[in-house]
C-alpha cells in the first residue's frame, strides 16, 4: 500500500499556485516606476452558472522599479460585466494589507471575483505613496477579462 503522506503528487501550495498561473497570459501597465502584472484563472469548482455565479482568481504582482520605495495605500476596482454593468469598489489597501515595496522588491497577492454573468472585465489603480517624499500618485492596474466557457463571442 502506498504511503500518501510521502506521495510525489503532492506539491506545495505556492509551487501548485505558480504552475497553475505560468501558462496564463500577464497583463501588465507601467506607472512611475511601479509595475503591475496581473493573471486570471476560471474556477469551475467554486462557479454555478445555472445559478448565475460565475468566479475567476487573480495574481496580482507589483514591482518597484524604482529608486525610493513606496506604500500601496488603497486600491480602486472598476468591475462590468458582459451586461454592461459596471461596480466600483475602493477601499485601503488589498487583501488587508498596506505594502511597502523596496526599490527593486516585488510583492505579490491572490484574490478573486464573482460576477452574475459569464464574462466581464476589470481594471483599476493603487494610490501609491512615495516613502522618500510623500508624494502620492495612482498606479494603473491594466484592464483584463475575466473569461468563462460560458462566454458567447458574438460579432454584429
Amino acid at each position: 500500500m502506498p504511503d500518501w503522506a510521502t506521495s510525489p503528487l503532492l506539491q506545495d501550495p505556492e509551487e501548485a499556485m505558480n504552475e497553475l498561473f505560468s501558462s496564463l497570459p500577464v497583463y501588465e501597465a507601467v506607472t512611475e516606476n511601479v509595475r503591475v502584472q496581473v493573471q486570471v484563472f476560471w474556477l469551475p469548482d467554486q462557479s454555478e452558472p445555472d445559478e448565475h455565479s460565475y468566479c475567476w482568481a487573480y495574481r496580482i504582482r507589483i514591482g518597484n522599479d524604482g529608486a525610493e520605495p513606496v506604500q500601496l495605500l488603497e486600491r480602486t476596482w472598476h468591475i462590468t460585466d458582459t451586461a454592461g454593468h459596471t461596480e466600483y469598489v475602493h477601499g485601503s489597501g488589498v487583501v488587508g494589507e498596506l505594502p511597502v515595496i523596496q526599490p527593486g522588491a516585488l510583492y505579490e497577492y491572490t484574490s478573486g471575483a464573482s460576477l452574475a454573468t459569464p464574462g466581464g472585465f476589470m481594471s483599476g489603480h493603487y494610490l501609491m505613496q512615495d516613502k522618500s517624499s510623500g508624494r502620492r500618485f495612482d498606479a494603473s492596474i491594466p484592464a483584463f477579462s475575466l473569461d468563462s466557457p460560458f462566454l458567447l463571442r458574438q460579432i454584429h
